[in-house]
């Protein structure tokens, strides 16, 4: 049985370029930067799926170079860079990858949220650029707690819903805003919903 002809679009982490290889014949863009479109409609022409980013515009014209093409994955949870409808029209299935990235949003939230509040970026560049003069002092790059605090979170989607769960082990009362009142995640998590953000 022929292997499926594959073309991805980016280097993508392990242990996907493992699981590609040993059940497709896969072509690959291996450049940091994004292939150009004329690059994805020269190398589609028979392959019979198309593992594809954000950054790739995947409308009719690449499709029309791309008889065969049977699927489009996106290694992404927005699909928006796919024209949906043209391939829905040739009978192209298309995936995404949603809430893949939902935790490590969320991380990365707190990762900011702590950064900004203990002024870490900022008190690294002094320490590097060798503005640390005094070994301590009180109030030198003091910053300000987050335990405690109220956090406001505009949305309670998913990643909003992971943030929110983080901030329980700061004791922060979170209060939120999002289009659709949530009341189980109220209840479960101790969250105020306001109608409008404001403290």
């Amino acid at each position: 049985m022929r292997k499926a002809k594959v073309l991805v679009t980016r280097e993508i982490p392990e242990p996907g370029p493992s699981i590609i290889k040993e059940h497709c014949e896969a072509e690959w863009w291996t450049r940091e930067e994004p292939p150009p479109k004329e690059w994805i409609i020269e190398h589609i022409k028979d392959k019979d799926g198309l593992l594809c980013l954000l950054t790739d515009k995947i409308d009719k014209e690449v499709m029309d170079a791309a008889p065969h093409l049977k699927v489009i994955s996106t290694y992404s949870v927005g699909y928006d860079h796919i024209d949906v409808e043209e391939a829905t029209r040739r009978g192209i299935y298309v995936t995404n990858t949603p809430g893949v990235l939902t935790e490590t949003v969320a991380d990365l939230v707190w990762a900011l949220i702590l950064a900004v509040a203990r002024r870490v970026v900022e008190a690294d560049k002094l320490v590097r650029s060798g503005g640390w003069k005094v070994g301590w002092h009180p109030c030198f790059m003091l910053g300000y707690d987050v335990y405690g605090k109220t956090l406001g979170i505009i949305g309670l989607g998913r990643i909003g819903t992971a943030v929110a769960k983080r901030a329980k082990g700061f004791n922060m009362k979170v209060i939120y805003w999002s289009r659709r009142r949530k009341p189980d995640l109220e209840r479960e998590l101790g969250l105020e919903y306001r109608s409008s953000m404001t403290c």
